[in-house]
């Protein structure tokens, strides 16, 4: 009996990634965010960041914001949610940055968040074929450390690190976080109310436990500051007060006793 070999299945030619800025002509999809909570959760991260002093001019960060690849000669733009680069090169021209290409501009991002809504499942597609989907892109392509699929409804984050080329999921610990070293903070969810939402958010926590207050946060605990100063102030000028009547309670005693405590040794 003659048997035919099975002739090996030829192995799949390696991607040609090219580091390539935004094309002029390229049109950046702008359809607009699937509801009102989204700029609020990304604005909120980035606030208690920035009122923190931990955006420094050599970082990006931004939502909503194309992150740029060109791909076996096909340009990919992919706007993540909230992405923090930590360094990026100085712009040439004063210029607001429409789009971010890896390597070329800076590094890569350090963390990249995405708000779950998206009925087609956009933030799990592994899509290969072009366009592809955003996990492929941000775990093969731009091979970001960091992914997080957050969902506001239900307050779950999902955290993923990359590993050995893949992303794996990361349990948070005993209080419902994970730590990012690179950024030497916290993230996870929190339940609450900030301006005219009130549920779970992303919030960020230093390494000693401490949460990074919003500016009304922020506020509130200078006002109640303020508020106790002033309590003890006014104890303290009634405890005077009273010393005070104490006093001339003493110095109505003596004189009516014929003593004259201007006399007194």
């Amino acid at each position: 009996m003659t048997v035919t070999p099975i002739p090996p299945t030829p192995e799949k030619p390696a991607r040609k990634i090219r580091w390539q800025a935004l094309p002029p002509d390229f049109k950046l999809d702008d359809k607009p965010v699937e509801n009102t909570g989204q700029p609020l959760l990304a604005g909120a991260l980035r606030e208690s960041l920035e009122l923190s002093d931990r955006i420094k001019p050599e970082m990006l960060v931004a939502s909503n914001f194309g992150l740029c690849a060109t791909v076996d000669e096909q340009f990919i733009a992919k706007a993540p949610d909230w992405v923090y680069v930590a360094s990026v090169l100085p712009r040439e021209t004063p210029e607001d940055r429409k789009s971010y290409t890896p390597h070329l501009e800076g590094e890569i991002p350090t963390l990249v968040l995405e708000f779950l809504s998206d009925l087609n499942g956009e933030e799990y597609s592994v899509r290969q074929l072009f366009p592809p989907g955003k996990w492929f892109f941000y775990e093969q392509i731009l091979q970001i450390p960091y992914y997080g699929i957050f969902e506001p409804v239900a307050g779950a984050l999902e955290f993923y690190h990359l590993e050995n080329g893949r992303y794996k999921l990361i349990q948070p610990d005993e209080n419902g976080r994970n730590w990012i070293p690179e950024m030497k903070l916290f993230i996870g969810a929190w339940r609450g109310t900030k301006e005219e939402r009130t549920g779970y958010w992303l919030r960020w926590w230093d390494e000693a436990g401490n949460m990074l207050p919003w500016a009304v946060e922020r506020l509130q605990e200078a006002e109640s500051a303020l508020s106790e100063e002033r309590q003890r102030a006014e104890a303290e000028r009634q405890r005077a007060e009273q010393e005070r009547q104490e006093k001339e309670r003493l110095l109505e005693y003596l004189r009516s006793r014929g003593i004259d405590p201007e006399q007194l040794p």
